[in-house]
């Protein structure tokens, strides 16, 4: 009876270990363009300090996903962020503004956190298909009232293939 036990067990052991192994190649089969990540020197950023992301799109009939990524201390004194990004094809810029809640009514942060340090990754464009292939270029600053806005640890841009394709 105790063989039976332990040979179910290792069955299953198997199975999960097998469903994780397909659950991590499927992840890892995500087509990511840029993934990028700028730390925000003394976590005080200003409106000077523009955040650029260069990337090329190689297959313009794909849908691509555009997520603003953010990483601030506890001690960030606001419960979101404005920001302005600027799309760059080389002939044109498109400038839009984006408001992203960071916490709770009750202040408790929206993101991931890891000690003092709270991480999201914000939708900017989603399905989002490129007028044509080639580099492109986005610059995100800020566009709090507070210059510097304080507390800000990193910023970047991740660009991938829509899954929804």
């Amino acid at each position: 009876m105790a063989q039976k036990i332990n040979l179910l067990l290792n069955k299953r052991q198997i199975i999960l270990l097998a469903f994780l192994w397909m659950v991590t190649l499927s992840v890892g089969c995500i087509n990511s363009v840029v993934d990028s990540n700028v730390e925000i020197a003394d976590r005080r950023w200003t409106y000077r300090n523009h955040v650029s992301t260069t990337f090329d799109i190689k297959d313009n009939t794909k849908a691509y996903n555009i997520y603003f990524k953010l990483r601030h201390t506890a001690n960030y004194k606001y419960a979101n962020i404005f920001i302005l990004a600027h799309f760059k094809d080389g002939k044109k810029v498109v400038t839009k503004r984006y408001q992203y809640k960071l916490a709770k009514n009750d202040g408790e942060w929206l993101g991931s956190g890891s000690g003092n340090v709270f991480s999201y990754t914000l939708p900017m464009l989603t399905n989002h298909y490129f007028p044509r292939n080639g580099k492109f270029e986005i610059e995100i600053e800020q566009n709090m009232r507070d210059n510097p806005l304080l507390e800000v640890s990193d910023v970047g841009l991740t660009v991938s293939e829509s899954l929804t394709n």
